[in-house]
């Protein structure tokens, strides 16, 4: 399957590998709407707490608006889904099985919230600083 927009994920489970140019395409589109949102939501599937702890922190790193406190006191055993709202700043973590891997992004809006976006599963190394 040929991964060039955003749209090109919604079918998936688990996030795909993507080479450069895919992802800095992909980010290109992301971020155009992470920056139209008034604030975002984040979901990830990680086969880890660790792990997915590691992911909501690069998001953090990438966009200095974004930030989550308490991620220490966060554990749960085997594969886990986490939720963090930005707007609230609130993150949970719970143990689930059957998921898939990956990120995913919902852009939220304060006027229509049926204007929201959902975008992913994107690999959970997705923010991590890259030179695009």
């Amino acid at each position: 399957m040929q991964i060039n927009k955003l749209i090109d994920l919604n079918s998936l489970r688990v996030a795909p590998r993507l080479n450069n140019s895919q992802a800095k395409k992909l980010f290109e589109e992301l971020e155009a709407n992470i920056f139209n949102a008034d604030w975002i939501t984040i979901g990830i599937m990680a086969p880890s707490d660790i792990k997915a702890v590691e992911a909501l922190q690069s998001i953090s790193k990438k966009y200095s608006s974004i930030k989550f406190g308490n991620l220490d006191s966060l554990h749960a055993n085997g594969s886990v889904f986490l939720k963090a709202n930005q707007k609230t700043g609130n993150v949970f973590l719970r143990s689930e099985n059957g998921l898939g891997e990956g990120i995913i992004i919902t852009c939220q809006y304060d006027e229509n919230a049926s204007d929201s976006n959902t975008f992913g599963p994107l690999p959970l190394d997705f923010f991590y600083i890259k030179n695009f």
